[in-house]
């Protein structure tokens, strides 16, 4: 562990004296879906942002700039105002869908710092399932109507989102690809088919996701140990996903904050650099095979991250043996093992295998993965918290710390338009 950081040779999207620095994260308290009575989403969102300036060592006044992705609802605009920043320099919401847009609201964050755009810009995520629609239904299922006092107005905006998502997925609802648990478990089974994947590969993620759960204070799922045993008695959801294969649903926020490496000297943690960061999709993915099937076979079978994953090591002038631990979006256990082959730590058809051999495991695994317990076992904030957790691995805090780490892999959700950051202890 602890490898050397070389600096970036390739396309490079900032020199290493103006890369953009997380100096700060927050989170309320996570829960199970509908266990956070005592807040609305909108409150979760501002104790977030409050939470990670306050480790920071900042204040709101130090704040000129908001960044969110998924169609949060908690609009940057409304948050200044409550919050009391004095001039909103940028606001931005990543088009890219659900948890695919994660790491890229960060990298947009870093971007408008990098350029001058903003000097403090706070990323943020609050998602209360228990208020509002669950994410684990699809477009067309009823899901429960919220309470009175917490129902939104509809904005036109989210209206038209929906409507195009609906159309699209008219073209695969009819053959029953109702949510997308139904769609990812067709993408494993597609893998397992072509490489030989098996069950046991597919529980070992989750096995070991929650391992690490079970030494995070913050996790959901930390005090309910798993063995593979218990994996397997699970009930079926979607065949080959079991219970334990999926993400939670839950209630929470998180927020870091992003400004200048000169900033982020005066600090209370100082920073952890973005080294490099990638957003973006395949040619014809669309909103990936959630709604699409008429796709090459490669790229089915696939996370659809190849090229973000080449653009991305291209930019932080690293790849994938030089990192030490690494946050991989989990909404499912095999989009996990698709996702560690995109990005270059197993081969093709390899990641079931690689996920057995204890690879992802703290404290002896080649790569450490999800050391908080990920969206299978800490909580499903739409991944933010699993740049959370990459900051704290390099700070030296998390609660399975890869001793001497200095290089951080987190990528956002597969099987969608995506985006991964590479960070890096300063």
């Amino acid at each position: 562990m602890g490898r050397r950081v070389v600096s970036s040779g390739g396309e490079a999207s900032a020199t290493a004296s103006r890369r953009a620095s997380i100096v700060g994260v927050g989170e309320t308290r996570y829960a199970k879906w509908g266990g956070i009575t005592e807040a609305s989403e909108y409150q979760l969102a501002v104790q977030s942002v409050l939470a990670a300036l306050d480790d920071a060592g900042l204040s709101v006044d130090d704040v000129d700039g908001l960044a969110s992705f998924a169609d949060d609802r908690n609009e940057a605009t409304f948050l200044a105002a409550d919050l009391g920043i004095p001039e909103l320099r940028y606001a931005t919401m990543s088009w890219l869908p659900g948890g695919g847009g994660a790491c890229a609201a960060v990298s947009n964050a870093a971007t408008a710092v990098e350029t001058g755009q903003a000097e403090v810009v706070v990323v943020y995520r609050s998602l209360c399932q228990g208020q509002f629609r669950r994410f684990g239904r699809g477009p067309g299922n009823a899901a429960p109507k919220p309470r009175p006092e917490t129902r939104p107005a509809p904005r036109p905006g989210v209206r038209r989102a929906r409507s195009l998502l609906e159309a699209h997925v008219a073209f695969t609802m009819p053959f029953g690809m109702f949510g997308p648990p139904i769609a990812y478990a067709m993408v494993t089974k597609r893998h397992m088919h072509r490489f030989g994947t098996t069950t046991e590969q597919l529980g070992a993620v989750a096995v070991t996701t929650r391992a690490h759960a079970a030494r995070n204070p913050r996790a959901i799922m930390g005090e309910r140990t798993m063995t593979m045993d218990d994996y397997l008695a699970s009930r079926m959801v979607s065949d080959p996903f079991r219970l334990f294969d999926c993400c939670l649903e839950s209630d929470g926020a998180c927020a870091v904050v992003v400004t200048t490496p000169e900033r982020a000297a005066d600090t209370r943690r100082g920073g952890v650099t973005i080294l490099a960061s990638a957003q973006g999709t395949l040619r014809g993915f669309g909103h990936g095979q959630y709604s699409n099937v008429s796709m090459p076979d490669d790229d089915y079978a696939s996370a659809g991250a190849r090229q973000v994953a080449a653009r991305l090591w291209g930019r932080a002038g690293v790849g994938p043996g030089d990192v030490d631990v690494a946050e991989i979006y989990d909404h499912f256990t095999g989009l996990v093992l698709l996702s560690l082959e995109d990005f270059g730590f197993c081969g093709r058809g390899e990641g079931g295998p690689f996920a057995a051999s204890g690879a992802m495991s703290w404290p002896d695994g080649s790569i450490p993965t999800n050391t908080h317990g990920g969206s299978l076992s800490e909580a499903y904030v739409h991944g933010l918290n699993h740049v959370v957790e990459g900051v704290r691995q390099l700070r030296g805090d998390s609660t399975c710390q890869v001793e001497g780490a200095q290089t951080c892999l987190v990528t956002s959700a597969a099987g969608v338009p995506t985006s991964a950051l590479v960070l890096a202890r300063t």
